[in-house]
Formats: C-alpha cells, structure tokens, sequence
C-alpha cells in the first residue's frame, strides 16, 4: 500500500509554542494548570497531565499557582480575573488569535458594527466577541451568511476565527455585498490553517483513501475531513493510531495523510509508520 503524507500536515507554529510553553513551564513551576485544555487534542492533554499540568475549566476552578492561557485565547475579562487573583501567568495564545483579538477591538472602538465570522461555540471565538464587547460597540456572530441579521449598519467591520475557511469568508462577503454594504475586512484566517486545506484536498483528489489525524474536538481538523470527504469516499478521521483497523484499507492501494494544526509529528509518524507496516 502506498502511503502519502500531505505537503503541508501537523502542528502549526501556533500549537507548538503553546506546547514549547508549557513544557518548559514543568520542568520549573511545581503547580501549574491551563485554563481549558492547551489544544483541542485529548493525547496531548493527557501527556500534559501526566507531566503535572492539569486542566481547569474555569478561573473560580484555579489551585494552581501558575495558570497557562491555552492557544485560543481568552476574554479581556478572564484576564482580568487572573490578575485579581494574583497567579503568575503564562499566555500560549497564538500569535495570529492574538492578532484577531486586536482587530476585534479596535474596529469596534472605532465605532464599527463587528461581524466576528466563526463558530459561535468555539474557544476563539468567544475571546473575539468579548473583545470586541471590550471595545464598546455592536457585535454578532456569523457562522454561515444566513446568520446576517436584518438592518445592518455602515460601518462594518469583519474579523475572521483563524481556522475558518475561505469559502465561508467569501459566502459573508457576497452576502454583504448583494445587500450594498461596505466593509472593512480584517482578514485573520491563518495561512497555515489555508495551506493545510489546499494540501489536503490536492491529495485527497489523487489517492483511494485519505486518513485525517487530530482531535474530534478540533475546528480545523474536522474542516479537513469535510474537505477531503469532497474528494475522497473513504475518510478516516481518527485521533490516534489505535483506531485504525487493517480491514479498513482492504483494496485499496494508495492512502493520503493529514493531519489538523493541533496534532504533534509523533502522531503522524506513529499513523505513517503503521500502515506502511500493513
């Protein structure tokens, strides 16, 4: 069986600061936690745990003395809360969520209306919205161009979530501009995010089946299985080599891998190493 790697696969620069971070936070702080989980991947979760950083699902929930800001960011007002308790703080939020968070801001202190493009769920997404709230004006959340709300007002601003697709981002832009609206557009979706889609779905295109590798809590690995499921009819979305089964792959000659923005090269490899085995 012939085994193809995607160009561009794995961990983004984002992820693995994040990871760099807390690492490094082990082998010098003797109780740490993240405030949610440091990525949307259940492997390194666990590692992390067994390394001594655990997991607190909110600030009120903190024992720890240090508290990590996991890679999608946080509101303006758990920041706040951070600092009134006094924890030593390591902020892992990526660059680029970073970079969206401003934007947010600062369109809506400009007076701008905000259209945080995303999923109205996600982690980011909720650090978006309450900075642009920080900022002091109107925001809504658009996760498909149905959702643009009725009497929209120039001026608009729009602030994308950093793993969304373009093709989504475009569906908003075309939806605005049949009604004759402007825009200011703060184009924040991650290249790396778009360059492990167009990866994928030029693989995709040219193998017999494709295995997708991250997190089923992850945005933008499970962006990946829906693209490559475009292409492909077999699409295996797994989080770790343990659920692949031999039997999947009977007649089929030539598999294609991915893997999310939060999935480490050792998982990769261990898949990799797996089926050229079989």
């Amino acid at each position: 069986m012939n085994v193809i790697l995607a160009d561009c696969a794995g961990a983004c620069y984002g992820v693995q600061r994040a990871l760099d971070l807390a690492n490094e936070a082990a082998l010098q702080h003797d109780s740490i936690q993240t405030l949610g989980p440091l990525i949307h991947n259940p492997q390194v979760v666990r590692e992390l745990s067994e390394k001594g950083i655990s997991v607190a699902e909110d600030v009120a929930d903190i024992q720890a003395n240090t508290v990590i800001i996991r890679s999608h960011g946080v509101s303006p007002e758990v920041l706040d809360a951070i600092e009134a308790k006094q924890l030593d703080l390591i902020d892992a939020t990526c660059p680029h969520v970073l970079r969206a968070q401003r934007a947010a801001y600062d369109l809506a202190a400009k007076g701008h209306t905000v259209l945080i493009i995303g999923e109205a769920q996600h982690p980011e997404v909720h650090g978006l919205l309450a900075w642009a709230k920080r900022g002091g004006n109107e925001v809504y959340c658009i996760s498909d161009a149905n959702d643009l709300p009725g009497g929209l007002a120039e001026p608009l601003g729009i602030v994308v979530q950093t793993t969304q697709t373009r093709e989504l981002l475009q569906s908003v832009l075309d939806a605005l501009e049949n009604r004759g609206l402007n825009y200011e557009l703060h184009d924040t979706i991650c290249s790396a995010t778009s360059k492990r889609q167009q990866a994928a779905a030029q693989l995709a295109q040219n193998v017999d089946a494709m295995v997708v590798i991250g997190g089923k809590n992850s945005s933008n690995t499970t962006h990946l299985a829906e693209i490559c499921s475009q292409y492909c009819r077999n699409v295996f979305h797994i989080e770790s080599v343990s659920e692949l089964d031999k039997h999947f792959f009977e007649g089929i000659d030539t598999v294609g891998i991915t893997a999310g923005a939060s999935t480490p090269d050792k998982q990769i490899n261990a898949v990799v190493d797996c089926l050229h085995s079989w």
